[in-house]
Order: structure tokens, then sequence, then C-alpha cells
């Protein structure tokens, strides 16, 4: 399924998968390491939420699956994914939607909540 000419916000469990993937390809397991680790422990993604994600994300055309493109032993069932060129630009349009958001709350200074 091809991305609209204006694209929305992913989903917040997408946002977290394609820039856990920014970093390189990687299997289910470990990508829920690392969405724990970008979040400081704030996401905790179940395999059910991980999974899901991964099937939309790979009918959207935003991640390939790449198992097929390693040698592993007959024993491993790790399943990789990696982004594709246009998976690589929704999440670099993402980090730079969530940098601008950042930016602008960071100058609201006397919300409650804004200052970290």
């Amino acid at each position: 399924m091809a991305r609209r000419n204006q694209p929305r916000p992913l989903p917040a469990a997408s946002v977290h998968i394609v820039l856990a993937l920014l970093h390189g390809e990687s299997h289910g397991y470990a990508l829920m390491r690392r969405v724990e680790e970008l979040s400081d422990g704030s996401v905790r993604m179940g395999p059910g939420t991980l999974y899901g994600t991964l099937n939309r994300l790979l009918a959207d055309g935003l991640i390939v699956e790449t198992t097929d493109d390693r040698s592993r032993d007959d024993t491993e069932r790790r399943r990789y994914y990696r982004l594709t060129a246009e998976g690589e630009q929704v999440a670099t349009s993402e980090l730079a939607r969530l940098r601008t958001l950042v930016t602008r709350l960071g100058g609201l200074g006397g919300v409650a909540g804004a200052s970290a």
C-alpha cells in the first residue's frame, strides 16, 4: 500500500519500530529491546504488538523481511527486518517531526510538564 501525498504521523508502535530500524537490520526480540532502550524503558512492546505492527509495516512497504538473505542454521527461527528506501524516508521524517515538536514544546516554559 503506497503512502499518501500528505503523510500522516505513524501510529506510536510503528514510529518506535521504524526509529529502531534506522540503526540497521534487526530481528523481533532485538527490536523489542531496542524500543525499550530508545524510550528509556517507558515503552515495552509485547510480541502481539510487535508482530502486528511489523505485519502492517510490511504491508505498507516500509520494511522488508530479510531472513532469507542471511545464512543461519536449521534451528534458528528469528525473522529479520530492515527499512525499505521509503521506510527510511518515513522514519527520518518522523524523527524530524518529533524533534520539531520537542523544540516547540520546549518554548512553552510555563506549561506544566513542559520542562524536563
